[in-house]
């Protein structure tokens, strides 16, 4: 977009961005949006992350969410946003990259850091930065979840070794896909080939 409303002009602003995330979205994803804001934020204090772009980005990751998956394909289509196979197949996965274009273009946010960690928070990728492993692991353990596998133990080890919980989550979340014969996003195989093989050689995620 090329002018802003005032109302989108509000990307450094947590309040106004948690007015807008309640007008978008359905309560239960609402609920979470602020777990996953207050989740990333304890995160941030914790690992000495900014915790300001932290809550942004737990506010924003699932600002996408409320679109159908038609209008997620069309705004990736006008917007050359790339589209993988499983993608196609699936377009509920696209939330994140169109989450993201959103936080951009409608919500004003131009910091990197936060628009990278919307884009990644539902796959992960190879060398994440502490900014991307905060939203990813927020989204997984934030206190409203309660289905994902081994949550007590990823929610204690999210506080004590970020990058340990990282890859715990990361091999749950494909073993309980493979599992339910859901589409599995490449991105999501590779980041957990990438934190095994550091693992396997000693290095750190």
């Amino acid at each position: 977009m090329s002018s802003r409303t005032e109302e989108e002009k509000i990307g450094s602003d947590p309040v106004s961005l948690r007015k807008c995330m309640e007008r978008e979205l359905d309560p239960k994803r609402y609920e979470h949006t602020l777990g996953v804001a207050f989740t990333a934020a304890a995160l941030a204090m914790r690992y000495g992350a900014d915790m300001k772009k932290a809550q942004i980005a737990g506010l924003l990751h699932d600002c996408a969410k409320n679109l159908s998956s038609e209008k997620q394909l069309r705004i990736c289509s006008k917007h050359s946003i790339a589209i993988n196979a499983a993608e196609q197949k699936n377009p509920s996965l696209l939330h994140a990259k169109v989450g993201s274009f959103l936080a951009w273009h409608k919500y004003g946010i131009e910091d990197r850091e936060i628009l990278d960690a919307i884009t990644w928070h539902t796959t992960g990728k190879p060398e994440m930065r502490l900014m991307d492993k905060i939203l990813y692991v927020a989204d997984y353990i934030e206190p409203g979840r309660n289905q994902a596998p081994n949550l007590p133990q990823a929610r204690k080890l999210a506080f004590e070794d970020l990058d340990e919980c990282l890859f715990l989550i990361l091999r749950d979340t494909l073993t309980y896909l493979s599992a339910s014969k859901t589409e599995i996003d490449p991105m999501t195989q590779q980041t957990y080939e990438y934190y095994r093989a550091e693992r396997e050689k000693g290095g750190r995620p």
